[in-house]
C-alpha cells in the first residue's frame, strides 16, 4: 500500500472509530459561548440562537436529552445598558448580567417554542456544587427536568457571585456539569474551529488538531492565549474543561458554533472540531467532585513513605506520613497533599481539622487517642475520599 493509501486507511479507520464512539451518546452538555451567541458584544444574534436552537431539538426529537450550558447574560447586558467595553468590574459585572440575564432567557424560550419545546432556567454559583448536599439536589432537580422533556438552560449566577464563589468561565461550569448530571458528551461551541497546533487568530494557515488522545504540555501551550473580547474563557479555559470531563470518561469536543447543523452533524459522527479521547482510569463522579469542584482549604506535605503507599498501594493517609500542615481548615475540607519536594500529587477530605494535625503528625496511629483525648479515625484522609492527580 502507498503512503498516500495508509494515510487513507488511517483516515477512514479514525472516522468509524468517531461514529461508533458518538452513537453511543444518549446525554449532552452542549456549552455555547458568548462569542457564539452576540454580535461582537452588541447584544444577542437573534439567528446564532434560532440555529443553534433548531439543532438542539433537532438531535432532541431523535431521543438525545440536551443540557444547554449558555453564555452571553453579560454581553446582552453590557448593550442594553449601553456599555462601549465590557465591564471590569464586579459589580459592573453583576449590574449588567442582572439586566441581560432576562433577555438571554428570553432569547431561549422564543427560539425553542418555535419547535414546540419548553425551557428551564437554572442559575449555579461554585458554592453551589461544592456543597455536597446542594450538588445532589440540583442533580435531581436537573434529572427531573429532563424527564419532563424540559430543556434546562444553565448559565453562571453572576449577579450574586463574588471572587471567592465565581467559577470562572462557563468552560469550567460546563465541565461541572458534566458530571453533576453524568453526560456521555461535552460539546463546547466556540468562535474557532477547536484546538489549532498555533493560534488560528494570527496565523491564518495553523492547522486543526482532529483528535486528542491525550492532553499533554504540548497540547496545553497549542492552547495558550487569550479569550475574545467578548467572552471570558481562551482555548486553554476550553482545554481545562476537556481535562476535567475526560478524567471522568467523557468524551468532550470542542467546535465552531456557526457552522450550520453543527450538533446534529457531530453526533452522526461527521468530522467537526477537536474531539478529547477520554482516559480510561477514569473517576466516578464522586471523586472528580472532590478533585475539580471544590476550593482546597489547606495543605499537607507528606514524606516519600506516604507517597508511596497513596500512589503505588491505594493506601489512606496515616498521621505518621504527615511532615507539615499549612492553613486553617476543620473536618471534611478539602487539601492539597505534596510530596517532599512541594509537588501536588493528590488532593482528599480530612478528618481532622488544623490545629489538631499540627499535634498528632508524625504520630502512629496507636498515639492519636492519648494526644488529642479522642479518637475518630486511624485515616487523616482516607482512600475512598482521596483522588491521585
Amino acid at each position: 500500500m502507498t503512503a498516500d493509501g495508509s494515510r487513507g486507511a488511517k483516515t477512514a479507520q479514525a472516522r468509524a472509530e468517531r461514529r461508533r464512539l458518538l452513537a453511543k451518546v444518549q446525554r449532552v452538555v452542549v456549552k455555547v459561548g458568548s462569542a457564539v451567541l452576540t454580535d461582537d458584544g452588541a447584544g444577542l444574534d437573534a439567528r446564532a440562537i434560532g440555529r443553534i436552537g433548531r439543532d438542539i431539538s433537532e438531535v432532541i426529537a431523535r431521543g438525545t436529552q440536551v443540557i444547554l450550558v449558555s453564555s452571553g447574560a453579560i454581553a446582552a447586558g453590557r448593550s442594553r445598558l449601553g456599555l462601549s467595553e465590557r465591564p471590569r468590574t464586579i459589580p459592573q459585572k453583576q449590574a449588567a448580567a442582572a439586566v441581560g440575564q432576562s433577555a438571554l432567557i428570553q432569547a431561549w424560550e422564543r427560539t425553542f417554542a418555535r419547535h414546540g419545546r419548553r425551557v428551564g432556567q437554572i442559575l449555579l454559583t461554585a458554592d453551589d456544587l461544592a456543597n455536597r448536599k446542594r450538588f445532589l439536589n440540583a442533580r435531581h432537580t436537573l434529572m427531573t427536568l429532563l424527564r419532563l422533556g424540559v430543556i434546562p438552560v444553565i448559565n453562571e449566577n453572576d449577579t450574586v457571585a463574588v471572587d471567592e464563589i465565581k467559577f470562572g468561565d462557563n468552560d469550567h461550569l460546563s465541565a461541572l456539569v458534566t458530571n453533576l448530571i453524568q453526560a456521555d458528551l461535552l460539546l463546547i461551541l466556540t468562535d474557532t474551529e477547536g484546538l489549532h497546533e498555533r493560534d488560528p487568530r494570527r496565523i491564518r494557515k495553523a492547522r486543526l488538531v482532529p483528535l486528542v488522545h491525550e492532553i499533554t504540555p504540548q497540547i496545553e501551550r497549542a492552547a495558550e492565549g487569550e479569550g475574545g473580547a467578548v467572552g471570558t474563557g481562551g482555548m486553554a479555559s476550553k482545554i481545562a474543561a476537556a481535562r476535567k470531563t475526560t478524567h471522568s470518561g467523557v468524551l468532550c469536543i470542542v467546535a465552531g458554533g456557526r457552522r450550520r447543523r453543527c450538533l446534529p452533524r457531530i453526533l452522526e459522527g461527521e468530522s467537526i472540531g477537536t474531539l478529547f479521547l477520554p482516559r480510561e482510569a477514569r473517576l466516578t463522579s464522586r471523586k472528580h467532585w472532590i478533585a475539580f469542584t471544590r476550593e482546597p482549604r489547606g495543605t499537607l506535605r507528606v514524606d516519600a513513605g506516604a507517597v508511596a503507599a497513596l500512589k503505588e498501594r491505594g493506601k489512606s493517609l496515616l498521621p505518621s506520613g504527615i511532615t507539615e500542615i499549612v492553613g486553617r481548615f476543620g473536618v471534611g475540607d478539602l487539601v492539597r497533599i505534596m510530596d517532599p519536594q512541594g509537588r501536588e500529587f493528590a488532593r482528599g477530605l480530612v478528618e481532622y481539622p488544623a490545629d489538631e494535625l499540627v499535634r498528632i503528625k508524625g504520630r502512629k496511629t496507636s498515639e492519636i487517642e492519648r494526644t488529642l483525648g479522642y479518637k475518630s479515625t486511624d485515616e487523616v484522609v482516607h482512600r475512598d475520599d482521596l483522588v491521585l492527580l
